[in-house]
C-alpha cells in the first residue's frame, strides 16, 4: 500500500495527516500504524440546528478546535437529519472543515453525549486522533437484504450477510494490535446477527466488536463511507494500538430497567478495562428511549458510572453489536447482534 502525506489547511493551520489509502475501487483504507507510546485522543462534540449546513460547519469546526492540533486518523458521524437533500448538505459541510476521506458513520435515531442527548436535527462527531492509534475503515455495498423480511426470507438474509461480513472484514489491515472492530450497518435487528456471524468468520469469536445499525425508516437508512452516503451497505473500523478495551451489554425494555442496566453495563465496562480511561462508546436501542419517561435520565445513570468528564459517544440505533445479554446468546462468541441492548465499551490506555 502506497502511504500519502496529506497537507490539509484548517482555519489557518497546517496539520500533516499521515494515512495509508487504498484506491477508491477497493472501498477501503486506513491510517498509518500506530506509533509506539504515542498520542491517543478521542473528543466528541454535538450540533443542533434546523439548517444542515449550518449544524455540519459547527460541529466539523467545534471538533476541529477540540482536537488542539493532534491528527485526525477517523471521525464517526451519528446525524439525525430528515431527507437526504439536508444529509447530503451536512456532509458537505463538514468536509468543507475536516478531511472527506476518513469521515464515516451512520443516519441514527439521535444522539448521547456528556454534553446531553439530541434527537431530530442533530449531529455528533467522535475525532479518533494522535499517532499512538491506527485506523483501517472498509465499507461493503448491495448487502441484498434491504428489502427482504427476516420472518419469511431469514435463510436468504444469513446466507448473504455471512458473506458480506466476512467480505468486509476482509478487507481490512489487520495488525497484532487491533483491538476493536466498530460495525455500523443497514442490517436492523435481527438481521445484523448474521452479518456479525460473518465477520467473526475473519477476526474470530472471541474478537471485541461494537457497533449499532443505522435508522430502519424509509429515506433514512444511510451509512457514510469516505463521506458519500450508501443505502444497504455496511462500514467497519478497525481500531488498533497500545490501548486496552472492555465491553459490557445489557438488555431492558421498561423505564426502571433501562436505567438501571445502563448504569450497570457502563460501570462493568468500566471495572473491568485496565489503565487510565480514553473514551467511552455507547450503542443504545431507540427502543429501549422510547420506554423512558425522561431521555435524560439514562444518560445521567450512564454519567454515574463514568461521571462527567470522559469523553462518551453514543448514538440510539436499531439493532446493536457487542456482548448479547440474552439466555439464547450464541455460545463461543463474546459478541453478536441484538436489540433493546445498550452496548457499552470503554477503551483505556495502559
Amino acid at each position: 500500500m502506497r502511504w500519502l502525506k496529506w497537507h490539509v489547511f484548517f482555519g489557518g493551520l497546517t496539520w500533516w495527516l499521515a494515512a495509508g489509502v487504498a484506491p477508491a475501487a477497493d472501498e477501503a483504507w486506513s491510517s498509518a500504524p500506530p506509533v509506539a507510546g504515542g498520542k491517543i485522543v478521542f473528543r466528541v462534540v454535538t450540533a443542533e440546528d434546523e439548517n444542515a449546513q449550518a449544524a455540519g460547519k459547527a460541529a466539523a469546526e467545534s471538533l476541529q478546535k477540540a482536537m488542539a492540533g493532534v491528527p485526525l486518523r477517523a471521525v464517526i458521524v451519528s446525524e439525525c437529519f430528515e431527507d437526504q437533500e439536508n444529509k447530503q448538505k451536512l456532509f458537505k459541510a463538514i468536509a468543507s472543515v475536516l478531511p472527506e476521506q476518513i469521515i464515516v458513520g451512520g443516519a441514527t435515531y439521535g444522539s448521547l453525549t456528556q454534553a446531553g442527548c439530541t434527537d431530530a436535527d442533530s449531529v455528533c462527531l467522535l475525532g479518533i486522533g494522535g499517532d499512538g492509534i491506527g485506523v483501517s475503515a472498509a465499507l461493503v455495498t448491495a448487502l441484498g437484504t434491504a428489502k427482504l423480511t427476516f420472518e419469511t426470507d431469514r435463510a436468504k438474509i444469513e446466507r448473504l450477510l455471512h458473506d458480506a461480513g466476512a467480505k468486509l472484514a476482509g478487507k481490512l489491515r489487520r495488525t497484532d494490535q487491533d483491538r476493536l472492530l466498530v460495525l455500523l450497518a443497514d442490517a436492523h435487528a435481527p438481521k445484523h446477527q448474521a452479518l456479525v456471524e460473518g465477520v467473526q468468520k475473519v477476526v474470530g469469536a472471541r474478537f471485541p466488536i461494537t457497533g449499532g445499525c443505522v435508522n430502519k425508516n424509509a429515506g433514512q437508512t444511510f451509512v457514510y463511507f469516505a463521506g458519500a452516503m450508501h443505502g444497504d451497505a455496511a462500514v467497519a473500523l478497525m481500531l488498533s494500538g497500545d490501548f486496552r478495551v472492555a465491553l459490557a451489554g445489557r438488555q431492558a425494555k421498561e423505564n426502571d430497567k433501562v436505567l438501571s442496566t445502563a448504569q450497570h453495563s457502563a460501570a462493568e465496562a468500566l471495572a473491568a478495562v485496565q489503565g487510565k480511561p480514553l473514551a467511552a462508546l455507547a450503542f443504545d436501542c431507540a427502543g429501549r428511549r422510547s420506554k423512558l419517561k425522561k431521555i435524560e435520565e439514562e444518560l445521567a445513570a450512564m454519567q454515574r458510572a463514568i461521571g462527567k468528564e470522559l469523553p462518551l459517544f453514543g448514538c440510539y440505533c436499531a439493532g446493536e453489536m457487542g456482548p448479547v445479554d440474552a439466555p439464547d446468546e450464541k455460545p463461543g462468541a463474546l459478541c453478536g447482534g441484538a436489540g433493546w441492548h445498550v452496548m457499552f465499551t470503554v477503551l483505556a490506555a495502559p
